[in-house]
């Protein structure tokens, strides 16, 4: 974790600072909301409707995540844009598979001890030299029961990614959810950004399973 934090410019004694190339928004990075989202009106819940069928997530589980999503996103068929059982482990295939710049992009992982969890994200996944991403980012894990974990308006550290890392929450040194170049490791803390719980049984995991779907 010494190398992530030094990586992302996270240490803890920078809690009040933004990281490197957060503050040039014109390039990067998108404004977050002004507070945590609200949870969508019952007459507004959104179904996640799949293409195809996910081999980590159970329709129960379909069904409990979906009216967690944007509600402008209701019926509209999510696709498969990248898995590593069909298109092996590499962070740089999951960034080139990932989908139509801005388009939302929903991140599933099922590691070693048949955990399943991950995060849904307004925007793509992409190599970025700063932050980026919106308030309606949010990190999820069935344990067993469903447990979403929204942005708490504390700091804006959605989402990063180079070859080697991606990471989602951050704040005092610790992230969200990261994954490292080869998506075999990755691992999951509390953060400010989320104040989410460990998403994973381990600090860090194997993963077993990824899969990033899109909308066409």
């Amino acid at each position: 974790m010494r190398g992530l934090r030094a990586r992302y410019h996270l240490l803890p004694d920078q809690d009040e600072e933004l990281p490197e190339g957060h503050g040039d928004t014109a390039a990067e990075e998108q404004p977050g909301w002004e507070g945590a989202p609200a949870a969508p009106a019952p007459e507004e819940l959104c179904r996640l409707v799949l293409s195809t069928q996910s081999s980590i997530l159970r329709d129960r589980d379909i069904q409990e995540l979906g009216p967690h999503l944007p509600p402008r996103l209701t019926q509209q068929p999510w696709h498969l844009l990248y898995c590593t059982g069909r298109d092996g482990f590499s962070l740089r295939s999951l960034y080139r598979c990932g989908g139509r710049p801005g388009s939302p992009a929903l991140l599933l992982i099922r590691d070693t001890e048949a955990q399943a969890f991950g995060a849904f994200s307004a925007t793509t996944f992409r190599c970025s030299n700063g932050f980026y991403g919106t308030g309606e980012t949010f990190l999820f894990s069935f344990s067993p029961e469903l447990k979403v974990f929204r942005w708490t308006g504390r700091n804006n550290f959605f989402m990063k990614g180079d070859a080697d890392l991606l990471v989602l929450g951050g704040g005092s040194g610790r992230f969200g959810l990261w994954l490292d170049g080869d998506l075999h490791h990755g691992g999951s803390h509390p953060c400010e950004t989320f104040n989410n719980e460990t998403l994973s049984p381990r600090e860090q995991f194997c993963v077993q399973d990824l899969e990033v779907w899109g909308l066409a």
